[in-house]
């Protein structure tokens, strides 16, 4: 496995400002910036951002909702991509801006600092797992998330992250290393607590790598036949140990007390831990014939109408969103599985597929391409 430096990144940006300013410019908007934080409007919709962080020009997509006024604080949340992706192909697959459009909040897609396996995709710099070559983006990502707060009109209470694969190995990482700005973060196969070691001939996460300097709400999502990050272990040098052991140790880290609550079905099954410190919850979707693909489309977790949430269908993203702003962990109620997968755009001469799909793939092995079998 081996991704390099991306291309260009050094290129100047004629409209770039300093991120020092706080002033982010939107490509394609004939050089118009906006001044820091609330007071100001952003025209709805997607746009292409620049951000500097260690010298280096740097990359991300931004969703404004039609209802963004800039004068009334609102959530953000980061939408990070997997290993031989995206931003813009990412939010096709996560669904971020629908419910973002829905329920007023910005989302923010950067982009990883490392190209991809693949033409015109790129890949995270994840400290202990790639080599360390490359721009550094622990610092990228907290520079962004800074800069977000700075530009735009965010409730710094109700900050947010979301990894698929590799943005998800990033996002732990992140989170390990003691970087607190957001209050809970989602994982689509993908949730880990700390390097890999083995101890006792059993892999388990090295209690040094990850030191989080507050409990976080930590909601993930599994594919029992996901082969590139298998929920059992394996795999990767990176990989290892399982997601039932990451979920454990993160409730160890959040300081919860009390038994795992548990629910199993032939779809889906569903862990979780309420009585943690500072109110953060733990909760993780195990779903029997998912594979790497992103739950989405396909997979429909029907919620219980109760005094905090409103019953519904809603696909991961949306059950994401549901658990960060609910305050309290929910275990599922009804499940269907339906739809057809979605295609994701690829970029600019890419011939060979991306990582994953949206959809849960009915009992069918990961493809064996670079997207999967690269993936960090």
């Amino acid at each position: 496995m081996k991704f390099n430096g991306i291309p260009g990144l050094r290129r100047p940006v004629a409209l770039l400002r300093a991120l020092t300013a706080g002033v982010f410019v939107f490509a394609g908007m004939a050089g118009t910036a906006y001044a820091s934080g609330c007071g100001q409007p952003v025209i709805p919709g997607q746009h292409d951002l620049s951000v500097s962080s260690g010298g280096l020009d740097r990359t991300a997509v931004v969703f404004i909702p039609a209802s963004y006024s800039g004068t009334k604080k609102v959530p953000l949340v980061f939408d990070l991509h997997g290993s031989n992706s995206f931003p813009a192909a990412q939010m096709a697959r996560s669904r971020w801006p629908a419910v973002a459009e829905k329920e007023g909040f910005i989302v923010v897609a950067p982009q990883g600092g490392l190209d991809g396996n693949v033409a015109g995709t790129h890949a995270w710099n994840v400290p202990g797992v790639t080599a360390g070559e490359g721009p550094n983006d622990e610092a990228f990502l907290k520079a962004a998330v800074k800069a977000a707060k700075d530009t735009f009109c965010i409730d710094a209470d109700r900050v947010y992250a979301s990894g698929y694969s590799g943005g998800g190995r990033m996002l732990s990482q992140y989170l390990c290393n003691g970087n607190s700005e957001f209050s809970a973060a989602g994982f689509v196969m993908s949730l880990r607590a700390g390097y890999p070691r083995q101890k006792d001939g059993t892999w388990q996460p090295d209690g040094d790598s990850c030191r989080p300097e507050k409990p976080v709400s930590i909601i993930a999502f599994w594919g029992l036949k996901d082969n590139t990050n298998p929920f059992a272990g394996g795999g990767s040098a990176y990989w290892q140990y399982s997601g039932e052991t990451a979920l454990k140790r993160w409730a160890d880290l959040d300081g919860c007390k009390g038994d795992m609550r548990s629910e199993s079905g032939d779809v889906i099954s569903s862990m979780a831990f309420d009585n943690c410190k500072g109110g953060a919850r733990v909760l993780s979707y195990t779903i029997a014939n998912n594979t790497h693909a992103w739950p989405s489309s396909s997979v429909l977790f029907s919620l219980a109408k109760n005094e905090n949430q409103i019953g519904g269908e809603v696909d991961a993203a949306a059950r994401m969103w549901n658990f960060f702003e609910s305050g309290k962990g929910q275990l599922m109620a009804d499940i269907q599985v339906k739809g057809a997968c979605q295609d994701i755009a690829k970029p600019a001469g890419s011939k060979a597929g991306l990582q994953g799909t949206t959809c849960s793939q009915q009992g069918k092995a990961d493809s064996k391409g670079p997207g999967a079998e690269d993936a960090l």
